[in-house]
């Protein structure tokens, strides 16, 4: 296991990511919610246990609710700041699971390659598939 360190784009929240090795990769999430909190065609993530996320600076991050393509809740965790949002919970998936931005991760944004696509449904046209893509998420 390998321990990344992060922080948002104001530097007023700091964190650190444990992953394992085969987590040491981007999956591109091309839904339409994390086009428009994003700007982009897409995000990039991974999916952790929530108890491999460390805040080291700034204290609890701001936080609000949405609806999900399953009807339940997402959580999402964000610096008030600067409003960089650090990672979201999808109550879907279970209490311990998060999903961290791996693109606020600075050697990730150098080394990672792209593991998976998922939200494939919601891709722009225009982009070429990089990695298996799923049309929603990874069967569990």
């Amino acid at each position: 296991m390998t321990t990344y360190q992060g922080k948002c784009h104001c530097g007023h929240h700091e964190w650190e990511v444990k992953l394992e090795q085969d987590q040491s990769k981007h999956i591109l999430c091309h839904c339409d919610t994390c086009k428009i909190l994003g700007g982009g065609a897409f995000t990039m993530n991974q999916i952790i246990p929530k108890a491999n996320l460390k805040i080291t600076n700034g204290g609890d991050p701001s936080n609000y609710k949405y609806k999900g393509d399953s009807g339940n809740s997402v959580n999402c965790y964000y610096c008030p700041k600067c409003t960089t949002h650090i990672y979201h919970h999808q109550e879907i998936m279970g209490p311990d699971t998060i999903v961290v931005r791996t693109a606020l991760l600075a050697e990730a944004r150098k080394n990672f390659d792209v593991g998976a696509e998922i939200y494939g449904k919601d891709k722009m046209k225009w982009e070429k598939e990089i990695a298996h893509t799923f049309d929603v998420l990874p069967p569990s």
